[in-house]
């Protein structure tokens, strides 16, 4: 819609270009036909030359310099420069109007071109302007010509002139109004979801490339949030699509009424909506979510007490240009990932994206950045394969960084650690589909296959010479402390020590989490769970380390972690 409207003003802006140029190739024969009745054009004579050279030479530089501009400019007018344009014709029309008779010249007329293209091109105000303008100039020569007649019959006549000025600018001025509304009206009708009021996908697409485009020119940030519906399924199942409607527009409205003026708020499909927030940082953002996830969860929806946790409420995501995104569809993925790690993390919150692989880029030698992408595809495979996977790695590096800062460990073994943590599961892209998301218990051979990532994610990191230091953990991690583990039944501290860590935090999480073969534990089983296996399968210092870590952020959001563990890594 937005291209059919630009082809249009186009093409109007061309014939209004056309218009004004056949007046200024008019205004020359005017000129040609006055002097050749005057007798002033006689051939060959010098004063001829010379009438011709004050007279005709600027005009057809005027007109050479209206087409190039007119049309080197595609006609993107702008305010200032149209109002130049328009006042510039006034004043030619009004000299053309004075040297050809003044009070008593047929060519008053010549003022209905810039009335009409005005009218067309700016709309009824600027019409009626321009027409009052012509009026007054109009009128003016008559009174000054004649100021001291007692019947005025150029001003009475002038006076109809002027009539029919400001009734050419009313009639066509309301026309191009109802026009301007109805194709506003067509604008809404394509671009706005009919549900929730809010813009629509294909909207929200072509509205960010430009704020994008805008942000980068300026220098300025685009933030974007992602918000979906928890458990939106299960209310539709329960209470039937008209009631999902229900919410869909309820939340709608939420969304609509909270972002501000320059923000674009969207339904992306489905229950999920999105905000583009022009010239907003990430913590701005991030308020701004966490309001909109605090409103919905406050509001009152019907059946909602059948819902678990007894409410409506949203999962939310925030990403931001440039600083975590290069492009839109970078905006778009990463945003996205950020709602993803809300959904896994219990729902209801807010997290803002942050990458793993960025850092490990800023550490890592020139030469391997490469494959360090590649392996960042592999993985992004396999969340594609197991959404699990995807949330398990995001988990168990945010529990790294608490470990990180609990141990104290130096700068290089928190870089082993978190990396470790990112790729210590890289090794299931050689794992099919099936046996990852197999619900029953795998055979035996099922779990000998399984058994292998671990060295198959060695296989895959090995030419990387930066990340040498993260094979133990990715190899090891396991291994059991009492000897029954795999690959290599190690025992004790035969275990690298950054293994053992990562072995607690990686159980944890398997334990905590939904998975195709179980069902997940609360942190307070998932404890007691931990507690038992001290001394068989976890070394018994870094488990009940990790322990207290976990009963003293319990309930932090992964943003606010980020934020208190972050490490200058």
């Amino acid at each position: 819609m937005k291209n059919v409207k630009n082809n249009r003003q186009r093409q109007i802006n061309d014939i209004v270009s056309i218009v004004k140029l056949s007046s200024l190739l008019l205004i020359g024969i005017i000129f040609c036909k006055e002097f050749a009745e005057n007798g002033s054009l006689i051939l060959y004579s010098t004063h001829s030359y010379y009438t011709l050279s004050v007279l005709f030479v600027p005009l057809l530089i005027l007109i050479l310099i209206y087409c190039g501009w007119s049309f080197s400019t595609k006609n993107s007018y702008e305010d200032i420069p149209n109002k130049i344009e328009i006042s510039l014709f006034i004043v030619l029309f009004s000299l053309v109007t004075f040297i050809c008779g003044v009070n008593q010249s047929e060519y008053k007329l010549l003022f209905l071109f810039i009335i009409i293209t005005t009218t067309i091109q700016s709309g009824m105000k600027q019409g009626f302007i321009v027409s009052g303008v012509s009026s007054i100039i109009v009128l003016s020569m008559d009174i000054l010509m004649q100021p001291n007649a007692v019947i005025n019959v150029n001003f009475e006549n002038d006076l109809i002139l002027a009539g029919v000025f400001i009734l050419t600018a009313w009639p066509l001025g309301f026309y191009v109004k109802v026009e301007g509304e109805h194709i506003k009206k067509l604008e809404e009708l394509i671009n706005v979801d009919g549900l929730t009021e809010l813009y629509n996908h294909r909207y929200f697409y072509d509205t960010l490339l430009e704020k994008i485009k805008i942000g980068k020119r300026d220098d300025k940030p685009v933030s974007m949030i992602f918000i979906d519906i928890d458990y939106f399924k299960q209310y539709n199942d329960t209470h039937g699509h008209q009631k999902g409607d229900y919410i869909l527009k309820k939340i709608g409205g939420i969304i609509k009424s909270a972002v501000r003026k320059d923000d674009i708020a969207a339904r992306y499909g489905g229950e999920e909506f999105a905000i583009v927030l022009p010239n907003t940082d990430e913590g701005q953002a991030m308020d701004i979510a966490e309001k909109l996830r605090k409103e919905i969860e406050v509001t009152y929806f019907e059946g909602e007490e059948n819902q678990p946790g007894g409410k409506i409420t949203a999962s939310i995501g925030v990403s931001i240009y440039p600083d975590k995104a290069k492009n839109d569809i970078e905006l778009i993925k990463s945003a996205d990932d950020a709602l993803y790690r809300a959904k896994f993390f219990n729902k209801n919150r807010v997290e803002a994206y942050t990458s793993i692989l960025d850092e490990i880029k800023k550490n890592i030698d020139e030469k391997d950045i490469e494959l360090v992408a590649s392996i960042k595809t592999l993985i992004s495979v396999i969340n594609a394969k197991d959404k699990y996977t995807y949330g398990h790695i995001e988990r168990v590096v945010v529990y790294s960084r608490m470990m990180v800062e609990k141990l104290k460990l130096n700068e290089k073994d928190s870089k082993i650690l978190i990396y470790g943590a990112y790729m210590h599961d890289i090794g299931k892209i050689n794992i099919s589909k099936d046996i990852l998301l197999k619900k029953m218990k795998l055979t035996d051979l099922e779990w000998e296959e399984l058994k292998q990532h671990p060295e198959n994610g060695v296989e895959i990191i090995k030419s990387v010479e930066s990340l040498q230091d993260i094979i133990p953990l990715i190899l090891s991690h396991h291994e059991r402390y009492d000897g029954n583990g795999y690959p290599n039944n190690l025992k004790g501290e035969e275990i690298p020590y950054l293994a053992r860590v990562l072995t607690v935090i990686d159980s944890f999480d398997a334990m905590t989490s939904n998975r195709p073969y179980n069902n997940r534990k609360t942190y307070e089983e998932g404890i007691l769970e931990i507690e038992q296996c001290i001394g068989t399968q976890f070394d018994p210092e870094i488990a009940r380390i990790f322990i207290e870590v976990i009963k003293s952020n319990e309930g932090v959001s992964f943003y606010e972690s980020i934020k208190m563990n972050e490490m200058k890594i």
